[in-house]
């Protein structure tokens, strides 16, 4: 007599003919269960989700910008401000979009003259259609306009220098002198024509003040920065006008020298006195004049 085995199958199972996400064999894959979306979705292919050269947040970032509504913010900075991954993760996966079709900006000028950044997000690379409307005025041509000469850069005006009291022509030789040799010291202050005229009168203002030449020589080239110097006459009229030292001490001007009488012999008491020619008598025999009452 034969024993049954309740645990085994009666027949043999076959897979259910018509249902293709059902697999033949017992893996640990993924199991979809799918709920027909009536509201609130978006188609997006699998070109994208699948992408075998995309990265898994460019893949992401490109699902989320398709999702948006249109004129949402689809810059760098408002998605930076809605995900943890930070700008510059963003902007990375915003340019392997951008090389494979997915992503366009486009930079457009409104009437008002703003610049601003149309973001295009593209659901099928290769096929461009006419982008959404965004309430975004296309941009107009301009219209042509003559083209103008170019004319130089009007030149910045030198700091004021300080003003000498007077202008003697050997003084301004002089200072001009001084001025064309600062080149032999630093070949970087080498000035102009236009230059050395305006910084002359400064240099004669040390000279009045009785500073030397090599003085003033010293005090224009000591310390210079190691940087290039852009305008070289910009920095000696600063320094000419910063350190410019105090007037000399004032000094009492010289008189005439005191005038020395030769002597003479009184007629009355035949002394010696010094006096002027026209006196005969010495101070004692002198004659006083008499009084008025």
């Amino acid at each position: 007599m034969d024993t049954q085995n309740p645990s085994a199958p009666s027949r043999a199972q076959s897979a259910v003919v018509g249902n293709p996400t059902r697999s033949r064999h017992h893996t640990g894959g993924v199991i979809h269960e799918n709920t027909r979306h009536t509201t609130r979705f978006v188609v997006i292919g699998n070109h994208l989700t699948q992408h075998k050269e995309l990265s898994l947040l460019a893949i992401g970032l490109g699902c989320h910008i398709q999702s948006l509504p249109t004129g949402a913010g689809a810059d760098i900075k408002s998605l930076a401000a809605r995900f943890p991954e930070g700008t510059t993760r963003i902007a990375a996966a915003l340019r392997e979009l951008e090389a494979h079709g997915y992503l366009r900006r486009e930079r457009l000028r409104t009437p008002t003259g703003r610049i601003i950044t149309r973001t295009v997000s593209c659901n099928q690379p290769g096929h461009r259609r006419r982008p959404a409307d965004t309430n975004c005025p296309d941009p107009q041509p301009r219209p042509a306009q003559p083209r103008r000469a170019a004319q130089p850069r009007p030149r910045k005006a030198l700091p004021a220098v300080p003003q000498p009291s007077r202008t003697a022509p050997a003084l301004h030789q002089q200072a001009t002198d001084l001025l064309t040799g600062l080149r032999r010291h630093d070949p970087r202050l080498l000035l102009s024509a236009t230059d050395t005229e305006h910084l002359a009168p400064g240099v004669i203002a040390w000279l009045e003040r009785e500073v030397t030449p090599t003085a003033v020589r010293h005090a224009l080239t000591a310390d210079l920065p190691d940087d290039p110097l852009r305008r070289p006459a910009a920095l000696l009229a600063h320094r000419l006008t910063a350190q410019l030292p105090p007037p000399p001490p004032y000094r009492t001007p010289a008189g005439p020298p005191p005038v020395r009488h030769g002597l003479r012999t009184c007629d009355s008491c035949d002394r010696a006195f010094r006096a002027p020619e026209t006196e005969t008598h010495c101070r004692d025999c002198r004659p006083t004049a008499p009084r008025i009452r």
